[in-house]
């Protein structure tokens, strides 16, 4: 299966198809990307749990018992969290970003759903992301999963990366073919 999809590979596609593939076996796909989502979540809120769980300096012994501590505390548990102690134990914790993407990945497609990322200035409010989601379902035909990255950089606009198509309607980019006119035309 990690083969069929190309965002799937490497070392955190085994992984990922491996518990995909059991988490299915056990009919538990949404328990699990759910904790995994909760705990990518943590990941993200906290540089210390990203550190520990980035970090080489500490020993397996040191991540295991910090994990099961954090795993409680959150109330990730069964496969997930058994899961998340076998990539510790093999010391492949530091890959546990890109293994929850790609098992969110094989979840999408297992669902028929689609994933698109999107890059916006502000945030955007629930009628904004409702019509987002209603354009790209009518384009690709499959219920639409919207990963939102704000950045103000973009100054306006949005950038949306679905599959291998992008569409940038930034501002930013805009102005930058502006410039670029205006370069070769004086």
């Amino acid at each position: 299966m990690a083969a069929e999809n190309p965002s799937v590979s490497g070392v955190a596609g085994r992984y990922a198809t491996a518990l995909f593939e059991l988490a299915r076996d056990q009919k538990s796909v949404d328990a699990v990307k759910a904790d995994l989502d909760r705990f990518k979540a943590m990941l993200a809120e906290s540089p210390d749990l990203t550190r520990l769980v980035r970090s080489p300096v500490f020993s397996a012994d040191a991540q295991g018992k910090a994990l099961v501590a954090v795993l409680a505390k959150a109330g990730i548990g069964g496969i997930a969290a058994n899961f998340l102690q076998l990539l510790n134990a093999n010391r492949r914790l530091f890959a546990v970003h890109d293994v929850i993407r790609a098992f969110g990945a094989l979840v999408a497609k297992f669902k028929g759903e689609a994933t698109a990322d999107v890059t916006v200035a502000e945030p955007l409010n629930d009628q904004n992301l409702d019509a987002l989601k209603s354009a790209l379902k009518s384009v690709t035909g499959k219920d639409v999963t919207l990963n939102v990255n704000v950045d103000p950089a973009i100054i306006g606009g949005l950038v949306v990366k679905l599959g291998s198509r992008m569409v940038d309607s930034s501002l930013r980019t805009k102005l930058n073919s502006i410039k670029h006119a205006m370069k070769e035309a004086g």
